[in-house]
């Protein structure tokens, strides 16, 4: 629910936004993208933007950043652009994954499972544990219980 309302703004935002971009990059970007935008805005939150400033200077949103950011990575920038902010995104990820993978280390995890269930197996073998006869009903008691089943779902 948050994440909608957060959305809504940064969806309104980026609509202020690109009312001040030339008419030529706006119409880069695909119709039903905008439609998008203008669909999932927040209608109640009014967001002015003085374009003789940075985004940064202005109080936008990380979401309409993100945005406008994929909006220029996917329309507006040039190949050596869009191959640099790629670059870019994947040395950030991989980075990220490195972090995740020292913060959590996978290796060590499942050597402490493993470690578990055989501690786990050699307990089970200490204790004494009782056999339970399991008797199988008739076949009519099968096709009864099955009815039943039935009734029980409805």
């Amino acid at each position: 629910m948050v994440d909608n309302i957060e959305y809504g703004i940064a969806y309104s935002e980026v609509l202020g936004i690109l009312r001040y971009i030339p008419l030529k990059d706006y119409n880069k970007i695909p119709k039903r993208k905008i439609k998008a935008f203008e669909r999932n805005a927040n209608k109640d939150y009014k967001f002015y933007f003085n374009p003789s400033k940075t985004l940064d200077e202005q109080n936008v949103s990380k979401r309409a950043k993100a945005i406008i950011g994929i909006l220029f990575r996917d329309y507006w920038a040039t190949e050596i652009q869009r191959e640099k902010i790629i670059a870019k995104q994947n040395y950030d990820r991989m980075k990220l994954e490195e972090e995740k993978r020292a913060t959590y280390n996978p290796e060590k995890i499942f050597n402490n499972k493993q470690n578990s269930f055989i501690l786990s197996s050699t307990e089970v073998q200490k204790e004494n544990l009782e056999i339970v006869e399991y008797k199988e009903s008739k076949w009519y008691q099968k096709i009864f219980e099955k009815i039943l089943k039935t009734f029980r779902r409805n």
